[in-house]
């Protein structure tokens, strides 16, 4: 099950923490890492804090920016501690790991910089996010502290559902009866910048005075988790609609 879940860090600083990300990892049976633009990678340092996680950094991917880290994937959590000018749908680990882990294709799990976290941009390309309950007043947890909660509590989950599969009990999973593949990062990246496109050839969002409209949009298909036909579908409303204002003309 978890061979399917892939932990993403953003410009990690620290060698150090990688390597400790990776420990957490083995730890917990997770073997997907893929680095966006690590400041120091591959790193002896990274190799001592693995501690017989040597694997993990060994097939590591190391990638350029965030988009091509979740390319392939279907469902997107980002981790944040901070309350966000627009609210998004906000799970703690164990309600994450209660939707990752029965999800039936490929998940990432992204972690931000070691002292600012993701930025409102790279939150907006996540299904959801996942905030670690710590206590008010002092926040902000380590990395590789972080990932090790956020792994705990998803072999917490797969032993749950491997128990209730050895004693025959029908637990729901959200993915099992769907009919349709959900779509992966880059087509639901292609549907929002044509619904971009023909928001603005319809003259329902203003280039020069945008506000906050493509990133509530965002947050309504992303919030529904679309499957490949429905991104489809929509973008054939889209095609339609700007096949019918070049017949009239504008």
């Amino acid at each position: 099950m978890l061979e399917k879940v892939r932990i993403v860090l953003v410009n990690t600083t620290h060698p150090g923490n990688i390597g400790g990300v990776a420990r957490a990892m083995k730890n917990m049976g997770l073997s997907d890492l893929c680095l966006v633009e690590p400041k120091e990678f591959p790193s002896e340092v990274a190799d001592a804090r693995a501690s017989g996680a040597l694997d993990i950094l060994a097939n590591v991917t190391v990638v350029s920016n965030l988009q091509e880290a979740l390319a392939d994937c279907q469902l997107v959590v980002g981790t944040s501690a901070r309350e966000r000018h627009i609210p998004w749908p906000l799970v703690n680990p164990r309600e994450m790991a209660s939707i990752v882990v029965p999800a039936p294709q490929k998940a990432a799990i992204v972690f931000g910089r070691e002292d600012r976290g993701l930025t409102n941009e790279e939150l907006q390309l996540c299904h959801h996010h996942v905030n670690i309950p710590s206590v008010e007043n002092f926040s902000s947890l380590n990395v590789a502290a972080a990932v090790q909660v956020i792994a705990y509590e998803l072999r917490m989950e797969q032993l749950a559902m491997e128990k209730q599969e050895s004693v025959g009990s029908d637990r729901p999973s959200w993915g099992t009866d769907w009919d349709i593949e959900l779509a992966d990062h880059e087509e639901l990246e292609r549907m929002f910048a044509h619904l971009e496109e023909t928001l603005v050839d319809i003259e329902f969002l203003d280039p020069e005075n945008p506000r906050q409209l493509m990133p509530r949009m965002r947050r309504l298909f992303m919030r529904a988790v679309p499957d490949k036909v429905e991104v489809n579908v929509l973008r054939g409303v889209l095609k339609a609609m700007q096949r019918k204002l070049a017949k009239s003309g504008r």
